[in-house]
């Protein structure tokens, strides 16, 4: 494994080997992107090439060697989810006095930290980031040049960001801290201000497809270009796109929207909502479904106001051309674009709902009545 295996935004990755180069390494990086960008690989790369016993040159630039211990230490936590699920379910066994006061670590390295979200409330607490800074100040790296405390997320409590700072504004020597975030703008100014902001921007659907047809065969055609497209760029979320549940989802939502256009037919409306009950199952399969009908009514937008080259769910363009004839036909242009308005609407008031734990079939049923009012 090197830096070559990095896909996309290969300007970004190429910036932080140069850091290296120049023994110029910042004392903390804000990696920012879309999620399934890349940012957590992109991350322990960096880590591992920091702190790698025999670096190697590759395309002019500095790259770790991937065999040496610290490489192979760092790089153990590459399954950052399952490592977080070992971790929770570890504590699930403590006592109840002991569970309360603790927090959620990755540590494959001795010098080396991860921080992600501590469930239930996924955010990064107050007492990961007093953690941080006690190893921070009060234990050097030992078997790294550098030590590396890696935040996999920017969803902090008030007083843990506010407790960050004090890293930020005395940074101690030999130590670099790497924020991911999806959405910089949520972290405070004063943190964004004292760390170098690296983005990932999206890869071209052309070149997702190329990686697709490389890395997932199993994917033809429309399926392989629907799924670029659905994945925005995104290089991890491409790969790992479900496109079967994917499908099912949409199928569900295209009966909707489909019955709040057409004829009603409220028997098969109530026969779908009624599988969308409690539990955990039940939930994401409701998030899914709201997600792949607010591609489907973004879909319906392009064509309706004249961009149908913008379309994402290319494998059933025919019926969406249908649908959004049948919107033209029953509005005029601007109370058309108003009826995919509301119907994103109720999509946003399905979720509310589900926030407070309102039952979700009901909650769909009043969302698919919604849309047929318009």
């Amino acid at each position: 494994m090197s830096f070559r295996d990095f896909l996309g935004n290969r300007a970004t990755a190429d910036r932080l080997r140069e850091s290296v180069l120049h023994e110029r390494v910042p004392q903390a990086v804000i990696l920012a992107g879309p999620k399934g960008a890349g940012k957590y690989t992109l991350a322990l790369k960096f880590a591992r090439l920091v702190n790698c016993l025999a670096p190697v040159e590759r395309d002019g630039l500095p790259d770790y060697c991937g065999v040496c211990r610290n490489c192979e230490r760092i790089g153990e936590a590459e399954v950052l989810d399952a490592k977080v699920a070992e971790a929770v379910e570890a504590r699930e066994g403590l006592r109840e006095v002991d569970k309360k006061e603790t927090r959620i670590f990755i540590q494959p390295h001795p010098d080396v930290l991860i921080v992600p979200p501590d469930p239930p409330q996924n955010l990064i607490k107050i007492g990961q980031v007093r953690q941080v800074i006690h190893n921070a100040y009060y234990r050097p790296p030992v078997d790294a040049k550098r030590a590396i405390f890696l935040f996999t997320s920017s969803a902090f409590m008030k007083e843990a960001a506010n407790s960050l700072l004090k890293v930020l504004e005395e940074p101690p020597r030999r130590c670099t801290l790497i924020l991911l975030s999806e959405n910089p703008a949520e972290m405070l100014p004063t943190i964004r201000s004292r760390a170098m902001l690296y983005q990932l921007g999206a890869v071209p659907t052309e070149e997702l497809e190329q990686l697709l047809a490389e890395r997932r065969p199993d994917l033809k055609g429309n399926r392989r270009t629907l799924v670029a497209r659905l994945s925005e760029g995104a290089v991890g979320r491409a790969l790992g796109f479900d496109v079967e549940a994917y499908v099912a989802s949409r199928q569900d939502a295209l009966m909707m929207i489909r019955s709040a256009l057409r004829e009603p037919d409220y028997s098969s409306l109530f026969r779908t909502t009624e599988t969308y009950r409690g539990g955990a199952d039940g939930q994401e399969k409701t998030l899914n479904l709201l997600h792949a009908a607010n591609r489907l009514l973004e879909d319906l937008l392009m064509i309706v106001s004249g961009t149908p080259q913008l379309v994402r769910n290319v494998d059933i363009t025919t019926e969406l051309a249908q649908l959004a004839s049948g919107i033209r036909q029953n509005h005029e242009l601007r109370q058309a674009l108003e009826w995919i308005e509301n119907a994103a609407y109720a999509l946003n008031e399905v979720e509310r709902g589900m926030r407070r734990n309102l039952l979700r079939n009901v909650s769909l049923d009043a969302m698919a009545l919604a849309m047929e009012r318009g």
